[in-house]
């Protein structure tokens, strides 16, 4: 959902964790094109653009508009896993 500077903080830590593999994939939604929409530009141009993150993370985050996305969007994500951590992500979080 939109918010201040805590939401940006707890997006990008969220990110950055599922990117580097030091926390467990999780669907990461983002309601709102209108609040976000500006912030995923600035990704795709800067971050993406200079070379500081690869094509593939913009797929660890979604925007969507409507509470019937989200739920689409968590559904799909566990379609095609279940709710307990892989043995890969577990051994992962035991090594932090």
């Amino acid at each position: 959902m939109p918010g201040g500077f805590g939401t940006m903080d707890e997006l990008f830590e969220a990110l950055t964790l599922i990117q580097t593999g030091k926390g467990r994939k999780m669907p990461v939604i983002l309601v709102g094109n209108r609040f976000w929409g500006g912030l995923v530009d600035w990704i795709r141009s800067q971050l993406l653009g200079d070379g500081m993150i690869s094509p593939e993370d913009l797929d660890l985050f979604k925007v969507v508009e409507t509470a019937d996305e989200v739920l689409e969007g968590i559904f799909h994500f566990y379609e095609n896993r279940t709710f307990t951590p892989s043995d890969s992500e577990t051994e992962q979080l035991l090594d932090l």
